[in-house]
């Protein structure tokens, strides 16, 4: 049995979370404007430079260094290798993108700055309340759950929904709880990953799932066409965010 009975979580730390709920809120929405701009492929192939973002914020947040000299650690003098390596795979599979749209392209940069400041947040405010990754996600919770619904309802998604013809379909509902469930779990690991390592693990490790999505995305979506430099460049992001993980393990 726990000796830690549970508690209520007080007024003034939920004061002491509202920067991680507001930039929650900025990195969803910037996020979801920046997929409907831009093709998949493409989206998380300049998602992967916001590892350089990362770094910056972090710093500037938490006081987080990488640096190339230090001592002691093959893993912390890797961070810059890695880092390079994928954003120079960014660049290389972005060089001649045929499909280049300029107001896309800022949206998902911006989306990265937000990303950014979110995970850094998860790392500064993780630290300073005390809070474990449950109790982050629930004063999260607590505070954008109003917001969000007070959006929504003003912009008649509400009423959108009351009048969706299969809202009461078994199997729409199963679909939903599950979308749910894996929604908790997405964000809990994001949250339990940031909190015991760093917001940069988070971002590069994250890049692993690109894999998946690219692949998907050129099979269902498609919106860009086959080219050679782009696979360079995908494969490159790929190696760096393999051989951070790779020394981040190994330095431990």
């Amino acid at each position: 049995m726990s000796n830690n009975p549970a508690r209520f979580v007080s007024f003034k730390t939920l004061l002491h979370s509202l920067p991680l709920a507001l930039s929650y809120l900025l990195y969803m929405l910037i996020t979801m404007e920046s997929v409907r701009a831009i093709n998949v492929p493409m989206y998380t192939t300049l998602r992967r430079t916001t590892v350089a973002f990362t770094m910056i914020v972090e710093y500037l947040l938490t006081g987080q260094k990488h640096s190339l000299r230090v001592v002691g650690s093959i893993a912390s003098k890797m961070d810059l290798v890695s880092v390079g390596i994928i954003i120079l795979g960014a660049f290389v599979a972005g060089a001649r993108d045929l499909s280049f749209d300029a107001y896309g392209y800022a949206v998902v940069f911006v989306a990265n700055i937000c990303t950014a400041v979110y995970l850094a947040s998860i790392a500064r405010i993780g630290k300073s309340s005390g809070l474990n990754s449950f109790g982050l996600m629930w004063c999260n919770g607590i505070i954008c759950g109003p917001i969000l619904l007070f959006w929504t309802s003003i912009r008649g998604d509400l009423e959108a929904i009351r009048n969706f013809p299969f809202l009461l379909s078994p199997g729409f509902q199963v679909v939903m709880l599950l979308s749910c469930i894996m929604a908790f779990l997405i964000n809990y690991f994001v949250f339990m990953n940031t909190t015991l390592n760093s917001a940069l693990t988070q971002t590069i490790c994250g890049n692993l799932k690109d894999l998946f999505t690219i692949g998907f995305g050129w099979i269902l979506f498609g919106g860009l066409p086959f080219d050679l430099l782009n696979v360079v460049g995908q494969s490159l992001g790929f190696f760096g965010s393999c051989l951070y993980a790779y020394y981040k393990l190994k330095g431990q």
